[in-house]
């Protein structure tokens, strides 16, 4: 098994204003059939602007970069820095036209590669079954 592996961009961010679209690689865009069907998709991009041997070794922040909130492990937070630097946002698919994809919002910058886009099925976990750290519920 190699240590490493290459991903390529499959589309961009793409933001003006208010609006917010993925344009995806015409190489890539019958990937996107039947897209239209869904109201959200899981976009999984790369924190391109993160992207040096500082951030990568980054193992603990304090979530949402508020000092209040306890030093916790970035495996337990969405802080843009980690080891490998995916950001993973479930969006709204507003339209899906063509090669593009118009989102309501993402929490990612205008330009940034997304690597992979899936259709958002919703979970079987009963809200019973879930278990959040109290600094979530504070913010």
């Amino acid at each position: 098994m190699s240590d490493s592996f290459q991903v390529h961009p499959i589309g961009w961010i793409r933001k003006k204003d208010d609006a917010v679209r993925i344009d995806i690689d015409p190489a890539f865009q019958d990937g996107l059939v039947g897209l239209e069907g869904f109201s959200h998709i899981i976009v999984c991009y790369w924190f391109h602007e993160n992207d040096n041997p500082d951030d990568r070794r980054r193992l603990q922040v304090r979530p949402m970069k508020n000092p209040s909130n306890p030093l916790t492990g970035v495996f337990a937070t969405h802080a843009p820095v980690r080891p490998n630097l995916l950001g993973l946002s479930t969006c709204r698919v507003v339209s899906v036209t063509g090669n593009m994809i118009r989102i309501d919002a993402i929490d990612a910058r205008n330009d940034t590669p997304v690597i992979d886009i899936k259709c958002y099925i919703p979970d079987k976990l009963k809200p019973s079954e879930i278990r959040l750290p109290a600094w979530i519920s504070s913010q």
